[in-house]
């Protein structure tokens, strides 16, 4: 069986878990605590030395680290991530998209508001990084104005990418309201039926 260690608060480890729903595929979720030092311990440098979350460990006991890395990796050979190199190289696109220009706006104001409680000696990182989240959500808008789905006519991990952030880009101060695509495009992948919540 699968393990997968992190914490479901966290958009990064909530895009494996939620992956593995629509999948299908039965784990084990280890939940690391990030801010008591749980990923710099000497057991969990051992899986992965670079000390972050998540990590999923397979059943011969080898770990992937990176999350899109292991979205790539379960999702291979399934609907999830296409076959056609084109389609394929779209949706690698837009996972670089989401680590280079989305979540370190995105995600890093919603941390250092949700899990660090906007500290004062951080109120001007955490405001900076709104211009670039914004105009990374204009980036969505204008590509989902007439589009169900980031790449193809269905789901595929690129959605699952950067669903986990934008759809709780309110607690990084972001404001949704004005970009109706993408809260269309959020609404659409909420009602999936294999669709589980961020805890």
């Amino acid at each position: 069986m699968y393990r997968v260690y992190g914490d479901l608060a966290s958009g990064n480890c909530y895009k494996v878990k939620l992956l593995m729903n629509h999948l299908g595929l039965a784990h084990e979720w280890i939940a690391i605590d990030i801010l008591q030092g749980e990923t710099r311990t000497e057991a969990f440098l051992s899986k992965n030395p670079n000390g972050k979350i998540p990590l999923l460990e397979v059943p011969s006991g080898q770990c992937l680290s990176e999350s899109n890395a292991i979205l790539n990796y379960l999702a291979d050979g399934t609907d999830y991530l296409p076959k056609d190199a084109w389609l394929r190289a779209n949706v690698l696109k837009w996972q670089f998209f989401e680590q280079y220009s989305h979540e370190p706006y995105i995600a890093v104001a919603r941390f250092i508001a949700k899990y660090l409680g906007l500290p004062e000696e951080r109120r001007a990182e955490y405001e900076a990084k709104q211009v670039e989240g914004y105009r990374a959500l204009r980036v969505m808008e204008e590509h989902l104005t007439d589009r169900n789905y980031l790449v193809n006519e269905s789901i595929t991990i690129a959605d699952i990418s950067l669903y986990a952030y934008t759809h709780v880009a309110d607690e990084g101060g972001f404001d949704l309201s004005g970009y109706p695509a993408v809260q269309t495009w959020c609404d659409r992948l909420s009602s999936h039926p294999r669709h589980i919540p961020m805890v």
